[in-house]
């Protein structure tokens, strides 16, 4: 008798012993954006000097978020800073006369995950400005860094742009094989360029001027993609 209590002491223990069930922690939300909207041409801030104004960046609370990784890019220089807030607003120095984009990742100290809000772009304003140069380009497609099967040796390029004036008039674009590439095309009047001339086992480097009515122009980044 005493070995088959013994038995079922040995069971039952075993049967205790399962995984403990662990709660996964709640991954951040991504933050929605305020302010500067979307495009928009900034005149809220504080003017320090005929160069430079400071703005007040907003977004609101993200859920299971303790921090937030603020990005800010210079989009004619293309230089960029982040600061990391637990607040939901941030007050930044800027040049005038200026376009920027933005955008916010979502942190938590329960997790490596992060959520990254919308990128948005602006204009920030200066003295006596009438007109404003497009925002640089966006890179469609190919993305950067793209491995391509161009079976009949020709592909697309597709690009977005923007203006807060809405005059843009024409891109001109760059393509070749050199990291300084050349002019391929200009005066379209739409973001695309189809049955663009490439080869196997080469990679490509290009870029898009905007032009508005007003002369203004601006340059998008250099992409790459390679043909396999």
């Amino acid at each position: 008798m005493k070995n088959y209590c013994l038995i079922f002491i040995i069971v039952l223990l075993a049967g205790c012993t399962s995984d403990v069930f662990t709660p996964q922690p709640l991954l951040p939300v991504k933050a929605a954006l305020t302010f500067p909207a979307k495009d928009a041409i900034c005149t809220t801030g504080t003017v320090l000097s005929a160069t430079q104004s400071n703005i007040t960046f907003t977004w609101n609370t993200a859920a299971n978020t303790t921090s937030y990784d603020f990005t800010l890019k210079n989009l004619i220089t293309a230089a960029i800073i982040t600061q990391t807030t637990t607040n939901t607003q941030l007050t930044v120095n800027l040049l005038r006369n200026t376009p920027y984009s933005w955008y916010v990742t979502s942190k938590s100290t329960k997790t490596n995950e992060t959520a990254q809000s919308e990128v948005w772009k602006f204009y920030n304003s200066g003295p006596a400005t009438v007109s404003y140069p497009p925002f640089p380009a966006d890179i469609i497609s190919p993305v950067m860094g793209q491995n391509i099967n161009a079976t009949n040796g020709k592909i697309n390029l597709t690009w977005a742009g923007n203006d807060v004036d809405n005059d843009i008039t024409s891109y001109e674009v760059y393509f070749g094989d050199t990291t300084i590439p050349p002019l391929l095309q200009a005066n379209l009047t739409t973001p695309v360029l189809n049955n663009v001339n490439v080869v196997p086992g080469k990679t490509y480097y290009w870029k898009i001027v905007t032009k508005d009515a007003a002369g203004n122009m601006s340059t998008s980044s250099l992409s790459q993609f390679s043909i396999n």
